[in-house]
């Protein structure tokens, strides 16, 4: 028997949840748009312009980079990019994807009982990483 994550009903419905967040105003706002012009061209831009911000302020949790939100505005697709991010920032503990490059650094590969899991969190003292410089 296979062992899941405890909690995993919660982070589904949390997924859902950040999911409609990220959707659902775009599709209100564009409708109304859509009915106080007459335009339906509005709605669309609408629509899309808010799922790609809503694909830009997930993708640095999830291992994007922000300038992903442009394909977010892409119809359909951002809809679509906008589902696998909300599943991925409601499954952060339990993170099972690979870092990008410019994550590594901060990346520590778990064992134990969430062996197969990544965990990549935020700088957590004071100081800055360290940097090199170039001097003269």
């Amino acid at each position: 028997m296979e062992r899941r994550p405890r909690g995993l009903v919660a982070r589904a419905s949390l997924a859902a949840a950040l999911f409609a967040v990220a959707i659902v105003p775009g599709w209100t706002l564009g409708e109304l748009a859509e009915r106080a012009t007459g335009w339906p061209a509005l709605d669309w831009l609408i629509t899309c312009g808010w799922s790609g911000l809503a694909v830009a302020g997930f993708a640095p949790w999830a291992s994007y980079r922000a300038r992903d939100g442009l394909t977010g505005a892409v119809p359909l697709y951002g809809w679509y990019l906008a589902g696998v991010l909300s599943w991925r920032v409601a499954l952060l503990p339990y993170r099972d994807w690979e870092p990008r490059r410019d994550e590594l650094w901060r990346a520590r590969w778990l064992t134990g009982d969430l062996v197969g899991h990544w965990r990549a969190d935020q700088v957590t003292s004071g100081r800055a990483p360290a940097v090199s410089r170039r001097t003269r």
